[in-house]
């Protein structure tokens, strides 16, 4: 049981890892690579001038490793439903299990669907923080925007995520907030990568 199930490791789905790891959840990310990211070029990302779509996503996979999230690249999510505890994902072998859900699948709605979370015509209907109909199941991306792909607003959706899951968790609005004292002990050598 890990606490935040992440199925999709484009820029939401790892943001949303990252938030959460970085802040104390344990978080575990299905992924099976078939981002959009390695089709892009990003020159519209602000604070990244140029960058190739599979660079980037190096890159935001070493952050979200360097802070132990279990990503477990190659694994596909078939089936989601709601328990007890949370959520259990099915995947092409086993399963996981976790009290939040966040869904970064990009286009493909099929889990949301399965899930019953609300439709708004062809997307799923979230709230501001990325919340579905579903208490606990947050959708993000293009699973959410008719027509605004991008990877910055993605990469938005699942920090909003991962913040109210934070929030929650600890009883308060919570903000990820760091200072260039603490880059060191929050980044460690990864501080001076980038």
């Amino acid at each position: 049981m890990t606490d935040v199930v992440i199925v999709g490791g484009g820029p939401a789905g790892l943001t949303a890892a990252l938030f959460a790891q970085k802040n104390g959840l344990e978080a575990t990310v299905l992924d099976t690579d078939g981002t959009w990211m390695h089709k892009a070029h990003l020159f519209n990302y602000p604070g990244i001038g140029s960058i190739d779509g599979s660079a980037y996503m190096e890159t935001i996979r070493r952050q979200v490793d360097s802070f132990g999230a279990d990503r477990l690249q190659g694994t596909e999510a078939t089936d989601v439903q709601q328990t007890d505890d949370g959520f259990r994902v099915d995947t092409d072998g086993d399963g996981v299990e976790g009290r939040y859900l966040v869904l970064a699948t990009g286009a493909n709605r099929d889990l949301a669907e399965s899930l019953g979370c609300a439709f708004d015509g062809d997307i799923v209907d979230v709230d501001v923080t990325m919340e579905t109909s579903v208490g606990g199941a947050y959708a993000t991306g293009a699973m959410v925007r008719a027509e605004e792909w991008q990877a910055v607003i993605s990469a938005g959706d699942g920090a909003a995520a991962a913040l109210n899951i934070l929030s929650e968790e600890k009883g308060e609005h919570y903000h990820d907030f760091d200072v260039p004292s603490d880059a060191d002990a929050v980044f460690g050598g990864m501080a001076d990568e980038e």
